[in-house]
């Protein structure tokens, strides 16, 4: 083997490795993106009105939803606004993770069909700086996703209003 032969093997070599490089940063960013396409609200800014109200603005995502990053009992959860669900809902394997106790099972009519789901109470949800306290939920072994659906027995506790892609929720006090 020659030295020219020897150094282009090596510059062959380092131009895979940048190519190897360039494509996983790149992937990487346009994971980024994605992500914060799907959930604009990864963190939730909360402001305090003058009677000491605290609220939070959130962002419609590309679908017209409203996903945002918040907490259950201090654990980070990510949680999907929906104003059509009776109760928090949580899929099985996230309630496992966050150690929820089940108070017996009910059935529920969802968008696929009826599922027998396990009652459950939230010591505390989280979102921005707005707290709520022993708040009714549901555990769903059906659900597959990571989301938890935040329906109404924790949205009754606020007020909320849309102005445009905006969502804003207040304290009720």
């Amino acid at each position: 083997m020659t030295q020219q032969d020897s150094t282009n093997k090596i510059g062959r070599t380092f131009t895979w490795i940048t190519w190897i490089i360039g494509l996983c940063l790149v992937a990487f960013v346009f994971d980024e993106l994605l992500d914060y396409q799907y959930n604009p609200n990864q963190s939730v800014a909360s402001d305090t009105s003058s009677n000491g109200k605290v609220s939070v603005k959130l962002q419609q995502n590309r679908m017209g939803h409203y996903v945002l990053n918040g907490e259950i009992n201090q654990q980070s959860v990510t949680f999907l606004l929906d104003t059509g669900a009776t109760s928090v809902s949580i899929p099985a394997q996230v309630a496992d993770n966050l150690n929820l106790q089940t108070k017996g099972s009910y059935l529920v009519n969802t968008a696929n069909g009826t599922v027998k789901v396990y009652r459950t109470v939230l010591s505390t949800l989280r979102i921005g700086e707005i707290t709520l306290y022993n708040v009714a939920a549901n555990i769903n072994p059906a659900m597959k996703s990571d989301e938890i659906l935040l329906g109404m027995s924790a949205l009754r506790q606020v007020e909320f209003s849309q102005i445009g892609d905006q969502l804003i929720i207040r304290e009720q006090r």
